[in-house]
């Protein structure tokens, strides 16, 4: 294995998967760290945590055990792999998770770039946008478990580290991979180890990743992972074979545990297009009244793609957390879903689609799942993905994060895991 990832969801993971993988690597996504060695052919591991929003420490030692595990298959670069919106509080995860890794690898100029022009995600002058907007003014600024107050990247992660943060702004890196190495040498010398990298193209970032050929540490979105296949390619360690896909027929079922914009969009759309949905409220899923054998049941028995959702506005979760508790609301509809999906395989389910990361988490650790076939991306940021839960037959995937894919994803996603 070449190349280690740490991602701190399970959609990210599988994006940052997708990512390499149309670059030509062969891509291999483990759920948790694993108890056993990798196979030979791995060219990366994408080592898929749920970090994201647990406490600090306990996203650093997560952190550190998978590091180990990739040190041990022989990886010789790391990247640290966080959402591209940079979801996180003042007290962590990003900040922690990247100070340890740092130490434990004696890294120095570890650039921090969440960059995903293809999502909109861009950065100029060290702060964040979604598109045209400062992501403090996204809508991100209402996420349910991470709110984000604040677009200035390095501002935000000094609240979160005491490592020295610098800047390579944009000039430097529209001059490409040398002014990019100059510049992190620069930061590097003024004492700088945490450092903040502009990025308006998927051209800046592969640029980026020519300049992070030998880096030991790197942070950031998917992004940051285009460029690093051909260094590899460059030294003649890639074997050049890509990997294969396989679709699965047989019912496919929709499960939505995320309130972002997008994924309500892609919700009403569903809804409007008069297709099956059964909502889960907060309500339904703190109190213990769901019974996850009668709603699967309901789903195998729908004609079409029937939808199950707990995808609320930001009002009713707010609601819902004041009424219950934040971790008692999120961790009670995680555990739904969870149950939910265990009963779909249990029925015999073929297709399985899941919007939101925490949810998508959830579902991938309910189903035993402990490694990932990547296939062809859905949209940006999300492919296809192929498991077999333990004593069940093979399923086909699509984890989405919140804010990812157009108003018709769930239709896409259910063509692209038939094989269509």
């Amino acid at each position: 294995m070449l190349l280690g990832c740490i991602g701190d969801d399970f959609t990210g993971s599988s994006d940052l998967a997708n990512t390499l993988s149309k670059q030509g690597m062969r891509v291999t996504q483990f759920s948790g760290v694993p108890t056993t060695g990798a196979a030979p052919s791995v060219e990366a591991g994408v080592v898929a945590l749920k970090s994201r929003s647990i406490p600090a420490k306990e996203a650093v030692a997560q952190s550190l055990q998978a590091l180990e595990w990739l040190k041990a298959q022989g990886c010789t670069q790391f990247l640290f792999k966080y959402c591209s919106t940079f979801d996180s509080t003042p007290e962590g995860n990003i900040g922690p998770v990247a100070e340890a890794l740092a130490e434990a690898l004696d890294a120095r100029k570890v650039v921090v770039c969440p960059a995903f022009p293809g999502a909109g995600r861009t950065i100029y002058q060290g702060h964040l946008f979604v598109h045209d907007r400062l992501l403090n003014e996204s809508g991100m600024e209402h996420h349910p478990l991470n709110p984000m107050t604040d677009a200035d990247i390095g501002r935000w992660l000094a609240r979160q580290t005491a490592m020295p943060i610098g800047h390579v702004r944009f000039p430097e890196v529209r001059s490409g991979a040398a002014a990019i190495a100059e510049a992190l040498a620069h930061a590097d010398a003024k004492g700088a180890r945490l450092i903040v990298v502009d990025a308006l193209s998927d051209a800046d970032l592969m640029e980026i990743g020519t300049a992070l050929d030998g880096a030991t540490l790197l942070t950031g979105g998917s992004g940051i992972a285009m460029g690093l296949p051909a260094n590899f390619r460059r030294q003649g360690l890639l074997s050049g074979e890509g990997s294969t896909w396989q679709g699965v027929e047989g019912t496919c079922v929709v499960l939505s545990g995320s309130c972002s914009t997008a994924t309500r969009g892609q919700v009403g759309r569903h809804r409007d297009a008069g297709l099956p949905a059964l909502e889960i409220t907060a309500e339904d899923a703190v109190s213990g009244r769901l019974d996850p054998q009668a709603i699967a049941g309901w789903a195998m028995a729908q004609a079409g793609r029937p939808l199950v959702f707990s995808s609320a506005d930001p009002a009713q979760v707010r609601a819902a957390q004041e009424a219950y508790g934040r971790e008692k609301v999120a961790a009670a509809i995680e555990h739904a879903f969870a149950d939910i999906a265990r009963a779909l395989v249990a029925a015999g389910i073929g297709r399985l689609v899941v919007a939101g990361g925490e949810t998508s988490g959830a579902v991938v650790e309910g189903l035993g799942l402990t490694a990932l076939e990547i296939g062809p991306e859905i949209a940006p940021g999300a492919p296809a993905l192929r498991s077999t839960p333990p004593g069940g037959r093979p399923v086909a995937l699509a984890l989405k994060s919140g804010n990812f894919g157009g108003p018709d994803f769930f239709a896409e996603a259910d063509a692209i895991l038939r094989g269509n």
